[in-house]
Order: structure tokens, then sequence, then C-alpha cells
């Protein structure tokens, strides 16, 4: 009866201090209080009850949402600036012993820190730059939460609201912008049509039996639109051969 009771109290202790752990799990184990040296786990461990206690933890990547934060930029913008942070522990130990909660204190580091990178840059750098600062992001609150056994991998900045105000004015500095490079593209084909204009008219008066095919094949294409009646202006320079050999005419000589 009693070999009975005492192996009952020892199935029943057994099954009390056998754990099981996860491959991505780890167990930080305290005997009377104090911290054994390495964690346990993963698989099948033996926590003496009831003189341990044990401390799961998780070392998957956590995606910490951090929530919309009110940036003053550089050059006095307000803006609400949102970002994600994926960290994972490394150290469960540390985790465990150097901070009393290690996900709330990398939300609160991560929230401080997005305020304070993000009001030293301008509002054009938060725009356009936002793998750069979120890289300078990544460094700074890894560098706060590397004592606890955390490690940041990757810090992304997710939206940038702007007011109503300053969102109206970007448009209208845009819509400024897309017209001054019209007018420019505008201008230049004008000055390339041009230039194209005197190098035609210096081959033309090079050559003036060009100017007489010219015209005969402008007007080979207007008939070709059967037209039935052809206005086209004639060069005063061809009249001359008509009135050069009339009576009257004013001659060379006379008109020096």
């Amino acid at each position: 009866m009693e070999y009975g009771v005492i192996l009952f109290l020892f199935v029943f202790w057994l099954l009390l201090s056998v754990k099981v752990l996860n491959e991505y799990e780890r167990g930080v184990v305290f005997r009377l209080g104090k911290l054994l040296t390495e964690p346990k786990g993963p698989g099948l461990v033996v926590v003496a009850f009831p003189i341990d206690r044990m401390v799961r933890v998780s070392l998957r990547t956590v995606v910490l949402d951090v929530p919309p934060q009110d940036v003053i930029t550089r050059d006095n913008v307000s803006v609400k600036v949102n970002a994600v942070v994926y960290f994972r522990v490394i150290h469960p130990t540390k985790a465990v012993v150097d901070v009393e909660n290690y996900l709330y204190a990398t939300s609160q580091e991560a929230q401080t820190t997005l305020r304070s990178i993000l009001g030293q840059a301008h509002l054009d750098e938060l725009l356009s730059e936002r793998e750069r600062l979120a890289g300078i992001l990544q460094q700074v609150i890894d560098e706060h939460t590397d004592p606890w056994g955390i490690k940041v991998t990757q810090v992304a900045v997710k939206g940038v609201d702007l007011p109503h105000e300053m969102q109206r004015a970007m448009a209208k500095q845009a819509e400024s912008e897309r017209e001054k490079r019209a007018k420019i593209i505008h201008a230049s084909g004008e000055l390339e049509a041009s230039q194209q204009l005197t190098q035609a008219a210096e081959a033309l008066q090079s050559q003036p039996v060009s100017l007489h095919l010219r015209y005969l094949q402008t007007l080979t294409e207007i008939a070709a639109e059967k037209n039935s009646t052809i206005i086209f202006p004639v060069p005063i320079d061809w009249l001359k051969a008509f009135f050069a050999d009339r009576p009257g005419a004013p001659r060379e000589t006379d008109r020096r």
C-alpha cells in the first residue's frame, strides 16, 4: 500500500515536472529564485516541481505596429507618422531577467525613437528618403534594446499623414513644376525648329532650283486632294523676267 502511494506521488510529480517546448521556444528556469545558467529546450524538459519555475520565451520574429506619432519636422511641419518594427529574442535569459516586459519596453523605445529621429529631418527627406531614415531608426532601436537580448532586424515607415493645407500647397507646387517643365520643353522645341528652318533656308538659297522643285511638289500634294480652286502665292522674283522686257520698264542702269 505504501509503495502504491509513493508510486502515485512520483507519477503525479513527474507529470507536473515534465514540460514540452516547441522548436521556437526556450525555457528560462529559476530554481528557488535563482537563475539557471542555460535556458532549456526545445523538446522534452524536466522542471523540478515545486522548486523550479519556468518562463517560456518565443524566439520567433515579432511584428510590432507602432501607433501614429505626432512629429514636428525640422522645418516646423506637423505630421503623423506610423511604422512597423520587426525584432526577435536572441538571448532568452536577458529578455526575462534584464527587463520586466520586453514587448512593452521595445514598443515604447520604438515610439520614442521614431519621434526623436524623424523630428530631425526635413519634410522632403521624410517623404523621399524613407529607406535611409528607416535604417537609422533600426540602428538606434537595436542599440537600445541590445542589453535586453533583443535584435531589431527591420524598421519600415508605413505612412506619413500631412495636414490638408500642406497637401494643397504641395499640389500647387507640383502643378507649377509641371507647367514650368512644359514651357521649357515648348521653348526648346521652338528653338530647335527655328534652327532647322534656318538651315533649310540656307540650303534653298544656295540652290535656287530646289525652291522651284519644292513649289512643284507642293502643287502635286494639293492637287491630290481634288480641289477645284488652288490659290498659291508666287514669289515676286519670278515676275521680274516678264516686266524686264516691257517698254518703260526700269532698267538696271536707270535704277543706278
